[in-house]
């Protein structure tokens, strides 16, 4: 594997989660500081899916009309402007903006940097470089929560402004980055053809729902760690452990996936999750509560490796740009983080937590099932 381009691509994606993962530890206080019940909580959450769904598509022609390296150092100006604009927004309206450009420039990165990663890597290693790409975001989201914290400290100002420096940084490193020759006969299918594609589609439903349920978890943990007790701080704290485990898991869920394929791996993370899903409603201690998410996170963060690894794939059969699957996967992972987070909200706000938290952990069950009957199996073969 090419190391220089799994450093450049992780950086990218870290950037990127780093920005929304540092929400968690200061939604209490701006909630109080600008005055939003739960609903307005999901929405600033949701906002960031999004921001990814809207520019998600663009991201994935620009990538593949132009190469990943281009549209990953717009990714990255969009970022560093958003970050500027959430640093020093005075109004909800302004901070519901920055979260909006936040996605808008994540989904280009991930988009784009994903495709770079795997147009220069060998399908026998794809899942573990995957893996450790997705580990280094999901480090990201360890890192997040502590940006966060030091924003509930120093302030949003100096903290978020920061970030524009380290922008520049991975722009530098990106631009001394070749990017690896793709053969156009092979990826000169319509995007059209990912749609009619069954594994594709099953790949994109292993993302659906887990994201759903993630989106759930980033609105409602956060709020009932602080009504347990929890500083910011700690919530924060909480998160970068909870990241640790995933960080930790993926690579070793990558190599996996490359030796034994995906079924049992989707299979098992789908019912954990949904099981530990409802268990986050009872803990009546922020101890407890801790150490539930941070199992819960852990096992719907099993599920992101196989089903990129089966995107890919599936691009690869229809002979599509790397670029558009990953667009496409960005889109639905988009629209499920923003609709589990925006209705977990609601939900929440309307019938209590334990509504919120048994419709997305039914929504796991249901895929985990589908998972042993025909077409699902034959369609998740993780080689074509």
């Amino acid at each position: 594997m090419n190391r220089r381009l799994l450093i450049l691509v992780g950086s990218v994606v870290l950037f990127d989660t780093l920005f929304y993962a540092a929400l968690a530890p200061l939604l209490p206080s701006l909630s109080i500081e600008f005055g939003l019940d739960k609903g307005g909580a999901g929405l600033l959450v949701g906002i960031y899916a999004i921001g990814s769904f809207l520019g998600a598509v663009p991201a994935g022609w620009a990538t593949s009309r132009y190469g990943p390296r281009p549209t990953v150092l717009v990714s990255l100006a969009v970022m560093a402007a958003a970050g500027l604009v959430f640093a020093f927004a005075q109004t909800i309206e302004l901070l519901y903006l920055g979260r909006l450009l936040q996605g808008i420039g994540g989904a280009a990165s991930w988009t784009a940097g994903l495709a770079w990663l795997v147009q220069g890597t060998s399908r026998e290693r794809r899942g573990e470089a995957l893996g450790i790409g997705i580990g280094a975001g999901v480090v990201g989201a360890q890192l997040g929560p502590v940006l966060g914290s030091v924003a509930h400290l120093i302030g949003r100002g100096p903290a978020f402004a920061a970030t524009a420096l380290a922008a520049g940084v991975i722009a530098v490193v990106a631009l001394g980055t070749p990017e690896p020759h793709v053969d156009e006969e092979t990826s000169s299918g319509s995007p059209l053809a990912l749609l009619r594609s069954s594994r594709y589609l099953f790949a994109l439903m292993i993302f659906i729902i887990p994201s759903m349920a993630f989106g759930v978890i980033e609105v409602l943990a956060p709020l009932s760690l602080s009504t347990l007790g929890a500083s910011a701080e700690l919530i924060g704290l909480i998160f970068f452990v909870a990241g640790t485990f995933e960080a930790v898991v993926s690579p070793i869920v990558g190599r996996m996936t490359d030796r034994i394929g995906v079924l049992l791996i989707v299979r098992s993370g789908m019912f954990l999750a949904a099981i530990l899903l409802v268990a986050l409603y009872f803990p009546t201690t922020v101890l407890a509560l801790a150490l539930v998410l941070i199992s819960c996170s852990a096992a719907i963060g099993v599920l992101w490796v196989p089903a990129g690894k089966l995107v890919s794939l599936a691009a690869e059969r229809v002979e599509v740009d790397q670029g558009w699957a990953f667009a496409l996967q960005n889109s639905t992972w988009s629209l499920a983080m923003g609709a589990g987070a925006t209705a977990g909200g609601a939900l929440a706000a309307f019938g209590g937590d334990l509504l919120a938290y048994a419709l997305a952990a039914a929504a796991c069950a249901l895929v985990g099932a589908l998972m042993f009957t025909r077409r699902p199996i034959a369609a998740v073969r993780s080689e074509p």
